[in-house]
């Protein structure tokens, strides 16, 4: 009887070493694998082509975590998360259910000056360059967790445009919304969603003065449409401080804060991410 029941602790005890934040995603949408395990090494995770390496998560004891990002263009079905691990020199391998669905995003149409759109070679070649630079940094991850509280927002104001909106600019270009668009006039103080480096801090076509803060392990949350910015690629930043002003500069209709997060190099919902990544502080 003894052994029955060591035996059964043993099972409960593998049954809940492995969790996920949810079973059901909307694409563009982040979900969190954790696994509490004493004594494995190399742990890693697969969903579709994505290959993810787990991060000890210095929240919780024993804890390893990862984030999967969903890509907004990600098919929409059931998948299966393979999460493994080395154990008593073996590898191990666990399976988890994962079904995307459809996020039923918005639909908008924007007209913005003719100069904006129409391209030519050299507005061609600029942003090409930095979309490449941009990239870069979101591909690259800091192995460390460099913030110690949650997440918050940037400023608390009106939601102009939500994430995922998928839009027309004058009739001819179609595109999504890749981040939330918050209310904000010429001059508004911008604050850091939290602490981490500064990656990118520069005037950009589309996104104008643009922060991008690097919180460790491929989290990034940016920010656009700057006035001013009051830091410098290689500066480290604290949760709440001023990061720079509002404005309307780069391809925009009207002052406002444009809000983003990539994740592992994909653009996910800001917001949603956010509530994710707070995940990763509680039992």
């Amino acid at each position: 009887m003894k052994r029955i029941l060591i035996i059964l602790l043993i099972l409960i005890y593998n049954l809940f070493a492995l969790n996920i934040s949810q079973n059901i995603v909307k694409n563009a949408n982040t979900v969190l694998v954790e696994i509490n395990k004493k004594n494995i090494s190399d742990v890693k995770l697969t969903f579709d082509k994505q290959n993810i390496d787990f991060f000890k998560n210095k929240f919780k004891k024993n804890t390893y975590s990862a984030l999967v990002p969903i890509s907004y263009y990600q098919k929409r079905k059931d998948y299966k998360v393979i999460v493994s691990y080395i154990e008593n020199n073996k590898r191990v391998f666990k399976g988890l259910k994962l079904k995307v669905i459809d996020g039923k995003y918005k639909s908008e149409v924007i007209n913005v000056s003719s100069n904006k759109l129409k391209p030519n070679p050299a507005r061609v070649a600029r942003t090409k360059k930095e979309y490449t630079q941009a990239m870069k940094v979101y591909n690259s991850k800091t192995q460390e967790i460099l913030w110690n509280e949650d997440f918050i927002y940037p400023l608390n104001t009106k939601i102009t445009s939500a994430f995922g909106t998928k839009r027309v600019y004058n009739g001819q270009l179609k595109s999504y919304h890749g981040g939330t668009d918050f209310r904000a006039a010429n001059g508004t103080k911008i604050i850091a969603s939290n602490s981490g480096i500064v990656r990118i801090a520069q005037n950009r076509f589309y996104a104008g003065n643009s922060i991008v803060i690097d919180h460790g392990f491929g989290v990034y949350s940016c920010y656009y449409h700057l006035s001013k910015m009051n830091f410098k690629e290689g500066d480290f930043i604290k949760k709440g401080q001023v990061l720079g002003l509002s404005g309307s500069t780069g391809r925009i209709t009207g002052p406002h804060l444009h809000f983003a997060f990539r994740i592992n190099g994909i653009q996910v919902d800001p917001l949603n991410a956010i509530f994710v990544l707070n995940q990763l502080k509680k039992p």
